[in-house]
């Protein structure tokens, strides 16, 4: 992103209809979620507490974002039998809807037939696309985040979006297998 182009933050408090994330990786990496997810590995414990000085932050802005009237939805393609870090985010999950998201599952053998970005994206209002890089290994990339305005880009990726949306499993019926 340009110095000038707003942050994940700022585009998520403008938000004024939706926010919407796609997630397609079976691994991510990033460091703000490096400790949470080695304890989750050697003890099986979750941080789920969305006071937690983990969560509260996240809890807080997609709140006050829903409060205001924003749909806030959450897609994740992932294969199975699902990986230790897709277990770990379903552990967690309970706290994204705590905090007013909505959330869906899709097995990855189900979007075979989708044309999916490149990329994970959000899509704040139907008009901004954040797309999410990340390495091989699944840190942030360089540059991590590039937000792309072209009504193209947009509506190609919303209707990717709406697609897998309509297949996914609400969190409270996916099982992880």
């Amino acid at each position: 992103m340009s110095q000038n182009a707003p942050s994940f933050d700022e585009l998520m408090e403008a938000a004024q209809r939706s926010a919407v994330h796609l997630e397609m990786r079976d691994q991510y990496a990033v460091g703000d979620e490096a400790d949470d997810f080695r304890t989750w590995l050697s003890t099986g414990r979750r941080d789920a507490d969305p006071a937690s000085e983990y969560w509260a932050p996240w809890v807080d802005m997609v709140s006050r974002a829903v409060a205001r009237g924003v749909v806030v939805r959450r897609a994740r393609i992932v294969s199975e039998p699902v990986t230790d870090y897709i277990r770990y985010e379903h552990a967690g999950a309970a706290v994204n809807v705590h905090a007013g998201e909505l959330v869906r599952w899709l097995p990855r053998r189900r979007a075979a037939d989708l044309m999916l970005p490149g990329a994970d994206l959000w899509i704040f209002d139907g008009t901004q696309v954040l797309f999410n890089h990340f390495s091989g290994a699944g840190d942030w990339g360089n540059p991590p985040m590039e937000l792309r305005t072209e009504p193209s880009i947009v509506k190609q990726c919303s209707e990717a979006f709406e697609a897998v949306w309509e297949r996914a499993v609400p969190h409270g019926e996916y099982e992880i297998h």
